[in-house]
């Protein structure tokens, strides 16, 4: 069977190519996406979408990573983990730490939960918990946690919050497009009968 034509810029079939909502911002950190292998498969992921709409990010796929070859040496004081935690810094203490990277983890609850265990350096890095009191609009794929947020919501949030003179929720665009890709291609009764409103 022959592959759907490919947009070169956005990498998504050219039926449903999202280049035209899509935009590139720069930011103060670089972003890095450790994304599982199985997530990185996922037609509808986001972190693509995150890697391309922010410049200063890096979109690695495995499931094992070397901070040393991933951050470089210092990793251990300029990097912060965007993960929930009871002793998550605040926005201030951020700017104090002078941190350079900010690193997302993306896949699955459990996928990340085993990431995390893959790799016990995560454990040390300080933490930044996102405070969503809005829903995901995620909402072809469902979280099992209240404040789950997709890879690029997440990143949205944290940066709209460290760089708070800066509006990055212009990146959401492409996401939301993606989504309406896919109820249109499911059908509205399909989809409401897959993904009832609570």
């Amino acid at each position: 069977m022959p592959k759907r034509p490919t947009c070169q810029q956005c990498e998504r079939p050219l039926k449903t190519c999202l280049c035209d909502v899509m935009v590139q911002l720069n930011c103060e950190y670089h972003l890095v996406i450790l994304q599982d292998p199985k997530e990185a498969k996922h037609a509808l992921s986001s972190a693509p979408l995150l890697a391309k709409s922010i410049k200063q990010s890096t979109l690695v796929v495995g499931e094992v990573f070397d901070p040393l070859v991933l951050l470089g040496e210092g990793w251990q004081n300029n990097s912060l983990l965007i993960f929930p935690n009871d002793n998550s810094l605040s926005q201030q203490q951020v700017h104090e730490h002078q941190i350079k990277y900010l690193i997302l983890l993306d896949g699955t609850w459990r996928k990340v939960a085993r990431m995390m265990h893959l790799n016990p350096w995560l454990s040390t890095l300080p933490c930044f918990a996102i405070d969503s009191a809005n829903a995901s609009q995620y909402l072809i794929r469902k979280s099992p946690r209240v404040d789950g947020l997709s890879t690029i919501e997440a990143a949205v949030m944290v940066l709209n919050n460290l760089q708070p003179e800066k509006e990055f929720s212009p990146i959401l665009a492409a996401f939301h497009k993606m989504i309406d890709f896919q109820i249109q291609a499911m059908g509205s009764a399909t989809f409401e009968r897959n993904y009832p409103k609570d």
